[in-house]
């Protein structure tokens, strides 16, 4: 009995790790690994593939997975996303450290990685799922967003106006298998977004 409690304590103490094979699940607080506390964050900009892409490998993400959020039926189809009657974004849904990466650094390289004043578009992909939008999990994540696009707007970085939406996440529902990291099992395949260093 002693041996069984010493082992639950010594392992790896998850109290709320992020668990996306649950179709639909979503979880807003965070997760303590051997006292490492992690935050999510959920981003849409164009084909989740090149988002995927361009921000698993940043210092201090985590996990990334892709799937939809903001849409008006649960557990979508990519085929069913796709016919653009759900209102789904295709989304990268990841878990980072704020200890190594803030929240308003990754915001900050989303902007970077598309073009966020073209409504319901990334290059030659039409329709809502490619829509530019940062879903936040808690009033600090929208106030920075809307910090970011304020700033950038006065300082007229785009020609154009910017049109991503900040609004709250919604329930996460993963892709098929063959989405994630579809450009590392694809490596002949061009990446569909641009990825500056991460600075």
């Amino acid at each position: 009995m002693i041996g069984l409690i010493l082992l639950l304590f010594t392992g790896d103490f998850n109290l709320s790790r992020w668990d996306a094979s649950l179709p639909g699940r979503q979880i807003r607080t965070v997760s303590m690994t051997n006292q490492q506390t992690t935050e999510l964050a959920t981003f849409a900009a164009g084909c989740f593939w090149g988002v995927e892409h361009a921000l698993k490998n940043v210092p201090g993400v985590i996990k990334t997975e892709v799937g939809f959020m903001g849409g008006r039926i649960d557990n979508p189809s990519y085929k069913r996303v796709c016919l653009g009657d759900t209102n789904h974004a295709e989304v990268v849904h990841l878990e980072f450290d704020p200890n190594r990466v803030s929240y308003r650094r990754l915001a900050e390289y989303f902007f970077k990685i598309h073009d966020p004043t073209t409504p319901n578009r990334q290059g030659p992909d039409v329709g809502t799922q490619y829509r530019s939008a940062i879903f936040t999990h808690s009033d600090t994540q929208a106030l920075i967003a809307k910090e970011i696009i304020a700033d950038l707007s006065a300082r007229k970085v785009f020609r154009r106006p910017i049109v991503t939406q900040v609004v709250p996440a919604q329930t996460f529902w993963k892709a098929e298998d063959y989405h994630q990291k579809y450009f590392d099992k694809n490596p002949d395949r061009a990446v569909c977004h641009t990825t500056p260093p991460f600075e």
